[in-house]
């Protein structure tokens, strides 16, 4: 379980970085969750291909909400490319060091350990202490969610740099106007990462507002390889659940790609090899830019990143297919380039 330190706001503008740090959590788990998709083989796993597939999405429709929620309160929203290895944003407390990992077991365990509930329906994880600075990612929402009510009406601008389902996402993003708007987009975020949580009355549950397995218990099933299904036998658990037949996961279905592709040294490669490199890190960086000027309020600018999102799935399928010359292969680095070396590159090609 990864754990963030809070600080109490005094200002609107305490509030503002603390969704600045909800928005750099929700983007920098992006690129883990797409290293893992983007490294199984076609045609193999799908129902782990699936699970991931449905966890990325959700997670780009958080960020998007995150960032609604910024604007609806005066904030400027940045979009902070992380390295990896390297901890979450925002001094994330403990040890978590998040990777770039291929579709593996390792892989799986890092998504569980990113979006751990405070206490999982099994096995059970002890609450912090109430004086704990240190707080999970569920808990800092329902923390901001407290901050946010405390603000003046005066704070929010209704309409403001907003994104909507009539751009991204039909049916699953909406603006966020007032606060009743984003405590619902928080409580959306929270439930469909870590499910329902456990209280008083309510013994918790795995699946989200929309009756699905929270992002969390998705990875367990892969991390298992097995389902997570109801339990409805004469002598049920306490969590009402059980775990039944295999998933059907096939872990050397997977190209035999290197972890942590920014730390590899990729000089001494083949010409194909840094090509097909330096265009994932062209599409990212196309994609970032974009992506901060759309909640900017740039016109047009979110189809400029969804296209660059395409460009970087070809990019990686290219990278995937390109051996090193140890044999293996690197997917994607997620490597951010500045508008001068993006520049220099598309020259470059030209040439």
């Amino acid at each position: 379980m990864i754990k963030l330190l809070w600080k109490e706001p005094d200002s609107v503008a305490d509030v503002q970085a603390l969704v600045q740090g909800a928005i750099d959590i929700e983007f920098s788990t992006l690129p883990p969750y797409l290293y893992a998709s983007l490294t199984i083989l076609p045609d193999t796993n799908a129902p782990a291909k699936s699970r991931l597939q449905s966890v990325i999405l959700q997670e780009m429709i958080h960020m998007c909400l995150a960032c609604n929620i910024m604007n609806a309160i005066g904030g400027t929203v940045v979009i902070t490319p992380p390295h990896y290895p390297g901890s979450l944003p925002h001094d994330v407390g403990g040890s978590l060091i998040v990777h770039l990992y291929p579709f593996s077991e390792a892989a799986m365990a890092q998504g569980m350990a990113i979006e751990a509930p405070l206490e999982p329906i099994d096995p059970r994880i002890l609450r912090a202490t109430p004086g704990d600075k240190q707080v999970t990612i569920g808990e800092y929402y329902e923390r901001l969610k407290a901050a946010l009510a405390a603000l003046p009406d005066s704070a929010w601008t209704p309409d403001r740099n907003q994104i909507d389902d009539a751009q991204f996402f039909q049916g699953q993003i909406f603006a966020v106007n007032t606060c009743a708007d984003a405590c619902d987009a928080i409580d959306q975020i929270v439930s469909e990462g870590e499910g329902t949580p456990k209280t008083p009355k309510n013994q918790g549950s795995p699946l989200d507002f929309q009756n699905m397995l929270a992002h969390y218990y998705r990875f367990w099933e892969m991390q298992r390889n097995q389902v997570l299904e109801k339990d409805i036998s004469a002598e049920q658990n306490d969590s009402g659940y059980k775990w039944g037949g295999p998933l059907g996961v096939d872990w050397s279905a997977a190209y035999p790609a290197i972890a942590d592709p920014e730390t590899y040294d990729f000089s001494a490669e083949s010409e194909a090899v840094q090509i097909a490199q330096a265009k994932c890190n062209a599409a990212y960086s196309a994609m970032v830019r974009a992506l901060s000027a759309a909640f900017g309020g740039a016109v047009g600018q979110l189809g400029v990143a969804v296209r660059a999102m395409f460009d970087l799935r070809m990019a990686a399928i290219q990278a995937l297919n390109t051996p090193l010359a140890n044999g293996k292969v690197a997917g994607p680095a997620f490597l951010y380039e500045p508008i001068i070396a993006a520049q220099t590159l598309v020259l470059g090609d030209a040439a």
